[in-house]
């Protein structure tokens, strides 16, 4: 009888359009009940171990006035590097800290062994603070970053993946920003002129989260304010440069130093980069093609006064008469700027100014 009451029961159910099967996530959607061996837990996933093929990495981290979030960075970059499962050395620039943020650095330089730091007497700038850094480093694979936390140390292992594809440098891209209005519509303005004459196709060049292989902070030099413009210094020198999108924090402690002065700036130095990347070892290129310009439209605006002075008009009241003049002056003087730069770099040629990708 029971036996009978059960086949029963199970032809009922199958023939029962409202009582389903369970769906492949182990859901019955009628019943709302889970299958409990389909539950998964976070914490098996915490803690992935990640592969990169690089033996060591070095993370520099110039600072100012910081003092808050220097342990904190700390913790979190020893948690990020852990999976990774590779050598590492993180190297703070104190670049001439007013606070206490020496002191600090010291302290975790002393219990932990793979934390360094160098100690500016005064401030020198971002710029400075980088590139002793990079003279510094031991890695095989380089990452910078801000020490304010507004740069996630989490990014870290995205970036050394991204690297390990076969590029050269990777930039990070703040897509969403947690700045002021005015920083990040000057950053973007920024950003959009730097793209247009540099004709590099990334969207956030001064992003402090990158990361390169050992040869190509071995071969840029990096002075001023040019710290904003390495991806742009990497690829004229025959880099491949990617970027990512990461995350981005609101400041935390302390306050920005940025100000209105660093943006006009910036765009003196791309000026700068421009000329030292493209003309520096062509000079004529850039004076000649002003000087030329210049002393054509001098020789057009005189020929033109005297074809009116030949046919009986008057030059007394012209002014433009002057704007030849100074026309022709301007360009005789750009050319002999360019004439007198090609004899410089005549004179002060050396093979290593050129960057060797391979021999056999």
């Amino acid at each position: 009888m029971d036996e009978k009451q059960d086949k029963q029961v199970s032809e009922n159910q199958k023939n029962d359009p409202d009582e389903k099967k369970p769906d492949h996530l182990g859901v019955n959607k009628n019943r709302r009940f889970y299958n409990r061996r389909r539950r998964y837990s976070s914490q098996q996933y915490q803690y992935k171990k990640e592969s990169v093929t690089f033996k060591k990495i070095s993370i520099v981290i110039p600072l100012l006035n910081e003092e808050e979030s220097l342990n904190l960075i700390s913790h979190e970059i020893r948690k990020v590097i852990k999976p990774i499962d590779v050598g590492f050395e993180v190297i703070f620039i104190d670049d001439g800290s007013t606070d206490n943020s020496l002191n600090v650095i010291k302290e975790i330089c002393r219990t932990d062994k793979r934390f360094k730091y160098i100690s500016f007497k005064k401030n020198y700038g971002k710029s400075a603070a980088l590139q002793v850094g990079f003279k510094y480093v031991t890695g095989d694979a380089i990452i910078t970053m801000d020490a304010d936390l507004q740069d996630d140390p989490s990014e870290i292992p995205n970036l050394l993946k991204k690297l390990d594809e076969g590029y050269d440098m990777v930039s990070g891209w703040k897509k969403i920003r947690k700045d002021p209005f005015v920083k990040k519509f000057s950053s973007r303005f920024f950003n959009f002129v730097t793209r247009v004459i540099s004709k590099i196709k990334i969207h956030d060049f001064n992003c402090g989260l990158k990361a390169y292989r050992r040869e190509v902070v071995d071969n840029i030099y990096i002075y001023g304010e040019l710290h904003r413009y390495i991806p742009v210094l990497a690829h004229w020198q025959g880099y491949t440069i990617s970027e990512i999108v990461v995350k981005h924090h609101a400041r935390r402690y302390g306050k920005t130093k940025f100000g209105i002065s660093r943006f006009f700036k910036g765009f003196i130095d791309l000026i700068t980069v421009v000329f030292t990347t493209r003309y520096i070892k062509r000079p004529m290129h850039l004076f000649g093609f002003l000087g030329a310009l210049a002393f054509l439209a001098g020789i057009f605006v005189n020929g033109y006064l005297t074809y009116l002075w030949i046919t009986g008009g008057y030059l007394s009241n012209r002014p433009m008469l002057f704007l030849g003049i100074l026309l022709v002056i301007v360009g005789v003087q750009f050319f002999s700027v360019g004439l007198l730069g090609e004899m410089y770099v005549h004179n002060t040629r050396s093979e290593k100014e050129y960057i060797i990708k391979d021999k056999g």
